[in-house]
Formats: C-alpha cells, sequence, structure tokens
C-alpha cells in the first residue's frame, strides 16, 4: 500500500498502459482519475476499479486543449484536495516519414504528447507546489532516445518530453517536485497491431520483429506500470530528471 492516502491522476488512462497503471494505483491504496476522450471506456475502468475495492473518477477530457486539462485539474481538486502523482501517459501513433506526414497528424502527435504533458503539468504544478510536494512521469519512448523508422513526428514529441522532464525537474526540484519519464519498448497495447496494420505487415511478421531484443520478448502493460509506481513512489525519492528505459534491453542492443 505505497500510496495509501494519496492521489493519482492519469491521462489516456482509458486503455492499455493507463489504464494498467491506473489499477495498480489503486490496488496499492491510491484514489485515482483518469482521462480520455472515450466515456464509454473511461467508465468501465472506473467500473473495474471499483470492482476490486478501489475509488476513481473519470473526466472526459481531451489533452491537446487547454481548458479540458484545466478542468480535469480542478475536478481532482475539488473531490480529492490534492494531487500526488501526475502521469502523463496519453499519445497518439502515425507511421510516417517526414514528406508523407501530414500537417494534421504531425500536430495531433506533438500536441497529444508534448503539448498535452505541458498542459497538464502547468494546472497540476500550482498545487503541488503548494504543498511542496509531488511526482510527474511522462510516457516517452526508447524512440524518444535513439528514433525509429517512420516515426519522425512521434520521436519528436517523446524526445521532446525526456528533456522537457530534466527541464522541469531542475525548476521544481526545490520545490519537493520530482519529474521523470518512462520510456517503454514495443507494449503489448492496442497501438500495436494498429501500427502493424498501418505499416501493411502481417501481425505475425510484426511480433517476431518487436520480440528481436535481449530479453526476446514484447513487453505488457503491467511492466511499464511497474515502473510507472516505482517512480512515483518514496523508493525513488533521489530520482528526478531520469529517462527510465522500459523495453527489454531493445536500446541497450
Amino acid at each position: 500500500m505505497r500510496f495509501e492516502g494519496k492521489v493519482a491522476l492519469i491521462t489516456g488512462g482509458t486503455s492499455g498502459i493507463g489504464s494498467k497503471t491506473a489499477e495498480r494505483f489503486a490496488e496499492e491504496g491510491a484514489r485515482v482519475v483518469i482521462t480520455g476522450r472515450s466515456q464509454e471506456r473511461g467508465d468501465q475502468v472506473v467500473a473495474d476499479i471499483a470492482a476490486n475495492g478501489g475509488e476513481a473518477m473519470f473526466v472526459q477530457s481531451d489533452v491537446r486543449l487547454a481548458e479540458d486539462c484545466r478542468n480535469a485539474v480542478d475536478k481532482t481538486l475539488e473531490r480529492f484536495g490534492q494531487i500526488d502523482v501526475l502521469f502523463n501517459n496519453a499519445g497518439v501513433f502515425h507511421p510516417k516519414t517526414i514528406p508523407d506526414c501530414t500537417e494534421e497528424e504531425w500536430d495531433e502527435t506533438i500536441e497529444s504528447s508534448l503539448r498535452g504533458a505541458f498542459l497538464m503539468s502547468k494546472y497540476s504544478l500550482p498545487s503541488m507546489i503548494e504543498r511542496g510536494s509531488g511526482s510527474i512521469i511522462h510516457t516517452s519512448s526508447g524512440w524518444g532516445i535513439l528514433g525509429g523508422d517512420q516515426a519522425a513526428s512521434y520521436c519528436a514529441a517523446k524526445g521532446g518530453l525526456i528533456v522537457m522532464a530534466k527541464a522541469m525537474a531542475i525548476d521544481h526540484g526545490p520545490q519537493g517536485i520530482r519529474v521523470n519519464c518512462v520510456c517503454p519498448g514495443d507494449v503489448l497495447t492496442p497501438m500495436l497491431p494498429d501500427d502493424a496494420k498501418k505499416r501493411g505487415i502481417s501481425w505475425e511478421e510484426y511480433e517476431e520483429g518487436a520480440s528481436d531484443r535481449p530479453l526476446g520478448r514484447i513487453g505488457s502493460a503491467d511492466d511499464i506500470a511497474s515502473a510507472v509506481l516505482y517512480l512515483a513512489s518514496d523508493e525513488a525519492s533521489f530520482v528526478t530528471g531520469e529517462a527510465l528505459v522500459v523495453d527489454g534491453g531493445g536500446v541497450a542492443g
């Protein structure tokens, strides 16, 4: 129960890494607020958490919109009175090279990841600063470190998050707030088969390529959730400005 009495606010919390991390926070005692665009999926995650004895709330929100981000933070504070953990997890992926990427796809990618993390942090930080504590985690990627094929907009967004986390760590460390990134490799979420489809690759071929790393497998949402909970916990009380890679050795190889 590392997070008993704590409140965690999670964007992109209606599926994949976000929903699994929300479940894990609730299991360890946190009260959880998730955001996302789908009311149906959000309600289901809240119901699943409640069925296991946890407490959660869903706020329908598009992190690209300042008013939605402000509203998500306000509703969290109205109900629970504090924000101890902010997990900026929302994002999209368009497998395109620069010539192939439309301006709309570029903007959606940058705004969902980078602008969304900026806005959610902007509105969450004042209450953290007032209380003198808090942990912010951005979902970056191994491709935010090394780059990847047909992923220029995604790499730009994820690389930006890593350097933004370092800058935020410098600014807000004296105020008792830690800021880090988690950098997943290929993780079995709905985004992965969608990427295979968009690239015109069979799932079997895609899975084989994604598993070609030292640990020989694709990651699970639970693998990433464990890393996020570590970064958010007191066990990481001396960790800030870090980009924790959780990819089965893909970047190492």
